[in-house]
């Protein structure tokens, strides 16, 4: 399990949702800190083949809401994997201090197994209502942990209201909450409980 050293600042508030596509559920914290901001979950999953999934993960942001450190670790049975990427300056994505250049487009993370990571645009971007804006973000899928580029659009519909499109022809219409956190994502994810 990822653990932060330290205290890690002000909790904003805690969310558990269900996956709609599939069997599972999300925890997850939002924290402010001194350097930024922190999204701390731990995503539980049936795969598709029935293998169960345990994610713990961890995004750090700047006080802008652009990425600067990813921590993610997975466990199915006794295997476990992990990534760690760090972003020391636009476009400079680290995996073990090596540079992954394919991933220089890139401002946002998307991990697979939770809807916390549309709240890094949604947030960064803070669009006015009919603006919208383009971005790649490095997607990270799930069990494998492989990383690929995701092209993704966000549209503010209304003050709780996104429409996010991704390069895949996906599109879906988000609810949010007043802190940017996904209450209703149709087809993938619905907020259970909060606090």
């Amino acid at each position: 399990m990822i653990r932060s050293p330290g205290p890690p600042g002000t909790l904003l508030r805690s969310v558990v949702w269900r996956s709609l596509a599939a069997q599972g559920s999300d925890y997850c914290s939002l924290w402010q800190m001194a350097q930024g901001w922190l999204l701390k979950g731990t995503a539980v999953a049936v795969l598709t083949d029935g293998r169960p999934m345990l994610a713990d993960y961890e995004i750090h942001c700047d006080r802008l809401w652009h990425t600067r450190r990813v921590a993610v670790e997975c466990v199915m049975a006794a295997a476990t994997r992990s990534v760690n990427l760090t972003v020391d300056s636009p476009g400079e994505w680290l995996s073990s201090g090596e540079e992954l250049s394919r991933l220089r487009e890139c401002i946002d993370t998307d991990l697979a197994v939770t809807p916390a990571t549309n709240t890094l645009p949604i947030r960064r971007l803070s669009l006015e209502i009919g603006q919208c804006r383009d971005g790649f973000a490095a997607w990270l899928k799930f069990p494998d942990l492989t990383l690929e580029i995701l092209s993704q659009r966000y549209t503010r519909l209304d003050v709780d209201r996104y429409l996010y499109q991704s390069g895949s022809g996906f599109s879906a219409e988000l609810v949010v909450d007043d802190l940017g956190l996904v209450a209703f994502y149709p087809g993938g994810w619905e907020r259970m409980a909060t606090l």
